[in-house]
C-alpha cells in the first residue's frame, strides 16, 4: 500500500482513520477552508503525484456541504497529478433520487454521478445503495460493497430457531431473502405505500410472522418512519421479539428514540458507514464497523484484485 494516498472530507474522519489503521497507513492531512463570501477551498496537504488515491467521504447531513468538499478534493487530486482517483462514499445519499415518478422532477442520483466523474473520479467505492439501479448511472467502475456480513455475524450470537427476517418493502424483499439464507431463517416483506418522506402506509405482511421473532432488515433508517408504521403490523401479529438493523443509521429527528420506545423492540443494530452522534446513542443501539471491509476493498482495488469475490456465496 505504499503507493496509495488515503484523504478524509469532514464528514466521518473517525471511520476514514479505522479504515487506515487496518491497512497499516496514515491518514494524511487535508485542510478545508472558507472565504467570506461562504465559498469553500480545500488543499491536500500530501504529495499525490502518481499515486493511488482514495477520498473518504459519506454523504451526510449536510449533505450538499459534503458532497461538494468531496468535488473539491478529487479536483485537487487530479490537479496534483494523481494516477488513479476512488471516491469512496460509505453512504450514497442521492440513490433515492432514481427515477421520474413525478412530472418535471430531478434526477439527482445521475446528476451526482456525472459530476464526480466530472471533478476526476475514475472509480467510485460506495455500500449498500438505496437503489441498485443508481449503480448504472455512473461512466466509471463502481464497486458496490454491502454490509449483510457484518449484520449476520452480529445476529448469529442470537438462537435463530424461531427466527423471520422481515423487509419493510417489497423493494428490499430480495437483500432480505439473501440476508435470510446467510442466517438460515424464514422471510418475510411488507407492502408499503410511500406518501411522503415521514407518511408512509403499510397495508399487509406476506409471510408467516406471528409468534415469531423478527428481525426488520431496511439499507437505511432516517426519520423511522416506515419502521415504526412496521412494528404497529408486527404487534398486530402478536410476535415474540423484533430486532431493527439497517446498513446506514441516519437516525433524524429522534428516530432511535422512537423505535426504541416500544418494549418489545430488543436492539436497533446499525453499521457506522454514516456517523452515530453520542448524543442520539441508547442503550438499544447498537453500531457495527464496516472499516475492515472497506480497508479490505481498498487493498483489492489498488493490488487489481477482484473486489466481487468478497461476496461469494451470497
Amino acid at each position: 500500500m505504499s503507493q496509495t494516498a488515503i484523504f478524509s472530507g469532514s464528514a466521518h474522519p473517525e471511520l476514514a482513520k479505522d479504515i487506515c489503521d487496518q491497512l497499516g497507513v496514515p491518514l494524511l492531512p487535508a485542510t478545508f477552508r472558507r472565504f467570506a463570501n461562504d465559498c469553500l477551498e480545500v488543499q491536500l496537504e500530501a504529495n499525490c503525484r502518481e499515486r493511488d488515491v482514495f477520498i473518504i467521504q459519506p454523504i451526510v447531513a449536510p449533505a450538499q456541504e459534503h458532497l461538494f468538499e468531496l468535488f473539491l478534493m478529487i479536483n485537487a487530486a487530479r490537479g496534483a497529478s494523481a494516477a488513479r482517483i476512488t471516491a469512496v462514499i460509505p453512504h450514497f445519499a442521492y440513490a433515492r433520487s432514481d427515477k421520474k415518478d413525478r412530472p418535471r422532477i430531478s434526477l439527482g442520483g445521475r446528476l451526482v454521478a456525472d459530476l464526480l466523474v466530472t471533478a476526476g473520479a475514475n472509480r467510485v467505492l460506495t455500500t449498500t445503495l438505496h437503489s441498485p439501479q443508481v449503480y448504472g448511472f455512473f461512466s466509471v467502475p463502481v464497486d458496490h460493497l454491502h454490509a449483510l456480513h457484518e449484520l449476520a455475524r452480529h445476529f448469529r450470537q442470537y438462537d435463530l430457531s424461531n427466527t423471520v427476517v422481515v423487509s419493510p418493502d417489497l423493494g428490499n424483499a430480495k437483500e432480505a431473502a439473501a440476508f435470510a439464507r446467510m442466517l438460515g431463517t424464514g422471510v418475510a416483506a411488507a407492502a408499503k405505500q410511500r406518501f411522503s418522506d415521514d407518511k408512509v402506509s403499510i397495508s399487509t405482511i406476506i409471510g408467516d410472522v406471528a409468534g415469531k421473532d423478527i428481525i426488520v432488515l431496511d439499507d437505511e433508517i432516517a426519520k423511522g418512519s416506515t419502521v415504526v408504521e412496521l412494528i404497529h403490523h408486527l404487534k398486530l401479529h402478536h410476535v415474540r421479539s423484533i430486532r431493527v438493523a439497517c446498513t446506514h443509521g441516519l437516525f433524524a429527528d429522534g428516530a432511535v428514540q422512537r423505535i426504541g420506545a416500544f418494549d418489545d423492540v430488543q436492539e436497533i443494530v446499525c453499521t457506522n458507514t454514516a456517523p452515530v452522534a453520542a448524543a442520539i446513542r441508547s442503550d438499544k443501539l447498537k453500531v457495527l464497523s464496516v472499516a475492515p471491509a472497506l480497508a479490505e476493498a481498498i487493498r483489492r482495488i489498488h493490488n487489481g484484485e477482484s473486489v466481487s469475490a468478497l461476496f461469494e456465496g451470497v
